[in-house]
């Protein structure tokens, strides 16, 4: 079946990009599900299988050198099957760091438009992994849009809203009910042709149930989440594009039980920027805001004129940032030192030509 890659988010830069391959007999296509190094796209004549050309495979440095999910592609057909031969500039990249590899990048989803970033109101309620997944967002180049669901479990939701609009006063924040429902239908606002959405949340939040609502359809499964933690279980167990009948693109995704920040770059000060721009009075330009004298945030705090959790929070992650940097750093040292070195059977014959 024919599919307008347009209503996809194919545009003139990805055009672009792929008249700038020069490799003919190249079309594009859009990644929409990943399996074992397995996909499905979207070609504008339907969906493919397709895998990664030996080439490619060659050419990636790790995992995160491979198509994601929301992926732009360059493949070239044969048969039923298609083969991947390079992947398009992404515009956007929500990417965190690899369970069980602290240098591993993981690409959760690619050329993503807004990012919805769903947290439960039914007990699991906490503004500092919301705050997490706002740097993740703003590193990503995604639209970040918080959605507060379940709200109809939570007496207090409006202060639950209060909370985030004081910590990311620019951030659109929705209350939403999948029960009721009530608040979902301001969410189709972000769905438009041409436009990509990805949902990101811890387990039970309720992402599926919300993805069904839009779709219209129960297409995604749901579960009951643990009634004593709030905590659920992983209803959707692969990150997955899906097309939605009345406009828009939809990526929904595993629930994260941890979201480990990558290289956050700026971000992490773009998100914090109230202790940001409270810095700027510090008496020392790099000052840790823990016992430097002159410190404008700790100031702040001991005046009540910022939560001392915030800068708590914000403490945590700029060590986990400086951690990963370090290691990384550590890592390029040792490959560093390990083209250096000669090889073996090199280093046998330099020492036999000097005897």
């Amino acid at each position: 079946m024919p599919i307008d890659l347009e209503q996809l988010g194919w545009d003139g830069a990805f055009a672009a990009a792929l008249d700038a391959a020069e490799a003919p007999g190249l079309t594009p296509a859009r990644v929409a599900i990943e399996h074992n190094h397995l996909y499905r796209v979207y070609t504008r004549d339907g969906e493919l299988l397709a895998e990664a050309s030996g080439s490619l495979r060659h050419a990636a440095a790790g995992p995160d050198g491979l198509p994601a999910v929301g992926d732009w592609v360059a493949i070239r057909v044969g048969g039923k099957r298609a083969s991947i031969h390079a992947i398009l500039p992404r515009k956007s990249c929500f990417a965190r760091k690899a369970a069980g590899d602290p240098t591993q990048r993981q690409v959760v989803a690619a050329n993503v438009d807004t990012v919805l970033l769903v947290s439960g109101l039914d007990g699991d309620f906490n503004p500092r992994r919301v705050e997490r997944y706002l740097v993740a967002a703003a590193e990503s180049g995604a639209a970040p849009v918080v959605v507060l669901n379940k709200a109809d479990l939570c007496p207090s939701a409006s202060d639950a809203v209060e909370t985030i609009r004081a910590i990311a006063p620019r951030v659109p924040v929705h209350a939403t009910s999948c029960a009721q429902p009530t608040g979902l239908d301001q969410l189709k606002a972000y769905l438009v042709p041409g436009r990509t959405v990805a949902l990101l949340g811890s387990s039970g939040t309720g992402k599926s149930s919300i993805i069904n609502h839009l779709l219209g359809s129960e297409r995604q499964q749901t579960r009951r989440v643990h009634r004593r933690t709030s905590r659920g279980r992983h209803t959707t167990v692969h990150r997955e594009l899906m097309l939605r009948p009345a406009g828009g693109v939809i990526i929904d995704t595993p629930g994260m039980r941890e979201l480990r920040l990558w290289d956050t770059g700026q971000a992490l000060e773009a998100t914090f920027d109230d202790v940001d721009a409270l810095a700027g009075d510090c008496r020392f330009r790099d000052c840790r805001h823990r016992s430097e004298p002159g410190c404008a945030v700790r100031e702040a705090v001991a005046a009540g004129r910022l939560p001392a959790a915030r800068l708590n929070h914000f403490r945590r992650l700029e060590i986990e940032r400086t951690v990963l940097q370090e290691r990384q750093q550590q890592l390029s040292r040792m490959a560093e030192a390990r083209q250096d070195q000669p090889s073996r059977p090199a280093a046998r014959s330099s020492r036999r030509l000097s005897q």
